[in-house]
């Protein structure tokens, strides 16, 4: 019997590979829906190709364009929060929950009420509202897969040992475009420059985060939910073949590690596999006669204070990561357009979470009031842009 599949975030880099499979495996899966951001011509052309039973994006002015494309097809479409919604709600057994930025917080926890599985990219569910998000998936039976390669592997690397065995989880990072730099180098950095990722293509966003790091540091937040680590047995460490996603050092002192060429689509199709193992076409396997050596280094936090921002971030706890995600978003934002330099990515989100520090103590209780305070903190952020850039 098929397994019903919902995708959210379809026309993004993880939506893509994801389709790639399903598409792949079409005898094994079905789409239930497909979900996009703003992009109606993307959206149409993997919805002709996938035959869904519901397409939708999220930006309500783009609904013509969809509905236009998709005219004669047969496929019920909409467009705006409310079509989105009715996205998750249709029947599914997997939802891969792909939507960048804590845009995909409503969506995503709207699939964990309905006790889905959930193949989880977006990273600021956890983030944001961890706490919540946790919480909520044990009382309504949700299962959260983990489809960040780091995640994954480690998930895999865990097999059947207990976190209480756990010395060490280790996230690697590829050190991204300015791994060589100097700090002079990188504080003059464009956004064309950030963006270039030297292994991963992830969407302008995402490749700054790399970038600075801010990526790695959003996924120790992460890695601390889903796996119920605390943040003094957490790690990263800089591994320029990224071809060692995670490891876990154990207290007996053995250490697994989970390895994998750098295709998202080995996590994804982990994901989908639920246990079974699927094949992936043009496919590399991996060769380590051919890759020759793997190297590792220390993150340097004096040349990325992202990583610096966010480690402080998980340790103070509460509403922390809430406000420190929704100030990078702005931050990122302001540095993509040219009002803020790079290294005002990092004094912009740390003079955030120091301004809130007193008023949000404690973890948001739920995904509305991780989304207000993150509204809030957005507010502030745009208004400390200005003083931000003089201060760059």
């Amino acid at each position: 019997m098929s397994l019903t599949v919902t995708v959210l975030g379809a026309t993004g880099s993880i939506g893509r590979s994801t389709t790639d499979l399903l598409s792949q495996h079409a005898g094994r899966f079905r789409v239930g829906a497909l979900v996009g951001g703003k992009d109606a011509a993307a959206l149409a052309k993997l919805a002709l190709e996938l035959k869904p039973d519901f397409a939708a994006l999220a930006d309500a002015s783009a609904g013509p364009a969809l509905a236009e494309a998709l005219s004669g097809s047969g496929i019920p479409n909409g467009a705006g929060e409310g079509a989105v919604l009715e996205a998750v709600a249709r029947d599914a057994d997997i939802v891969v929950a792909a939507v960048s930025g804590a845009a995909g917080l409503k969506p995503t926890h709207a699939a964990l009420r309905l006790g889905r599985t959930i193949a989880l990219a977006n990273k600021e569910s956890l983030v944001c509202a961890g706490d919540a998000f946790m919480r909520d998936a044990e009382r309504y039976g949700a299962r959260i897969l983990p489809v960040d390669s780091e995640h994954n592997a480690l998930a895999q690397a865990m097999g059947d040992g207990r976190v209480a065995d756990i010395a060490k989880m280790t996230l690697t990072a590829s050190g991204g475009p300015f791994r060589t730099w100097t700090r002079e180098r990188i504080a003059a950095a464009s956004p064309t420059e950030a963006a270039a990722h030297p292994t991963w293509s992830m969407g302008m966003k995402i490749n700054i985060d790399s970038a600075s790091l801010m990526n790695k540091g959003l996924e120790l937040i992460e890695a601390h939910h889903l796996f119920a680590i605390e943040a003094a047995r957490l790690d990263v460490i800089v591994h320029p073949q990224s071809i060692v996603h995670g490891l876990i050092a154990w207290r007996d002192g053995a250490v697994t590690a989970g390895l994998a060429m750098p295709d998202m689509r080995v996590p994804i199709a982990h994901c989908l596999g639920l246990g079974d193992r699927l094949e992936i076409a043009r496919g590399r396997p991996l060769d380590l006669a051919a890759t020759g050596s793997l190297t590792f280094e220390p993150a340097d936090e004096a040349r990325f204070p992202c990583l610096r921002v966010a480690r402080a971030a998980l340790a103070e706890g509460g509403a922390a990561p809430t406000v420190m995600n929704a100030a990078n978003e702005i931050a990122v934002a302001a540095f993509i357009r040219g009002a803020i330099p790079f290294y005002g990515i990092a004094e912009l989100v740390e003079r955030a979470v120091e301004h809130f520090a007193a008023e949000h103590r404690r973890a948001p209780e739920d995904v509305e009031e991780a989304l207000a305070i993150d509204a809030q903190v957005r507010a502030w952020s745009l208004e400390a842009v200005p003083a931000t850039r003089a201060a760059g």
